[in-house]
């Protein structure tokens, strides 16, 4: 059963994201207020902040304290590839920085209708690279994304794939978007349940970023490729939301090809409810979950929540 304060916060912003249609939002409006919100939401206790560039873009380092030099999260993140950004996310990384006891690195990549496919896996390929030329091993870095940020996760890691770039240790993925085609089944399973997006809409806003044509490229909708060779994976998941059978399939699909791929389907959620976590405890409860996993993932020692 779902806490008293997940129900509220569900209620609540409900209101807020099913008033709003992608046919008439004002995207650069929308940028400024979830970035001006953000701001005034302080990082986790004993994480700095500091604004970095990584490949010719800004980002932000989330370093909590004794974190050691060479583990890192490369995190991007979510805002269905035209908004979201490094201050918006700073926040939940923050706290899964924290409670893994690693650094974490957010790039600002490229966004769309402005910068559409493919610059925003250029600039996250980019950004790996860097890391790796920095020093740092393979094995010391993971890499995850929430929604638009988990889908472009998956694609930079098929991407590396392809050019024969040694892959990171592990992935984290939140809710991600990665059938922007929207066939799933939960598009119509879950439609009444998702407090937040409607099925229709989703066509709308992946136009934002590519062509129709291109949405099963794997580069866009990495549901639709060879997903052998890749690294281990945490997913997380709400059950009520209409993009909870990308994030099973994908689960499905990384075992059905060898890999790995641990699925948590959190009962009574919505999409990347993480960011509540302030608000609800099963969003903590995730969070502390994520840096568990990514603590042992990369040989450390997660922080007691």
């Amino acid at each position: 059963m779902t806490s008293l304060r997940a129900r509220f916060v569900r209620r609540v912003t409900s209101l807020y994201f099913k008033a709003k249609d992608p046919r008439t939002v004002n995207v650069t409006r929308m940028r400024r207020r979830w970035n001006a919100l953000a701001r005034r939401l302080p990082p986790a206790p004993g994480v700095r902040s500091s604004e970095t560039t990584i490949a010719g873009r800004p980002a932000l380092w989330l370093s909590p304290a004794a974190a050691p030099a060479d583990r890192v999260l490369l995190y991007f993140h979510g805002g269905a590839y035209v908004m979201g950004s490094p201050t918006t996310h700073r926040q939940l990384v923050s706290h899964i920085a924290h409670a893994a006891g690693i650094r974490a690195l957010l790039p600002d990549y490229r966004l769309a209708p402005e910068q559409p496919f493919p610059a925003a896996l250029e600039d996250a390929v980019a950004a790996y690279r860097a890391l790796l030329d920095e020093g740092l091993s393979p094995g010391s870095i993971a890499v995850g994304g929430d929604s638009a940020g988990g889908g472009l996760t998956m694609a930079m890691l098929l991407e590396l794939r392809e050019q024969g770039i040694p892959l990171p240790a592990f992935t984290v993925l939140l809710s991600p978007w990665l059938d922007l085609t929207g066939s799933g089944e939960s598009m119509v399973t879950r439609a009444g349940a998702d407090p937040w997006f409607r099925p229709g809409d989703m066509p709308v806003i992946a136009a934002f970023y590519c062509e129709p044509g291109k949405l099963t490229d794997p580069r866009v909708s990495p549901l639709f490729a060879d997903l052998a060779g890749l690294p281990p994976a945490l997913i997380q998941v709400g059950d009520d939301e209409i993009l909870l059978s990308d994030a099973t399939r994908l689960a499905e699909r990384l075992s059905a090809a060898g890999g790995q791929a641990e699925l948590e389907v959190w009962p009574g959620m919505w999409h990347v409810f993480q960011v509540f976590l302030r608000q609800v405890p099963e969003a903590r409860d995730a969070v502390q979950r994520l840096g568990e996993r990514l603590a042992l993932a990369l040989g450390g020692q997660a922080s007691v929540a």
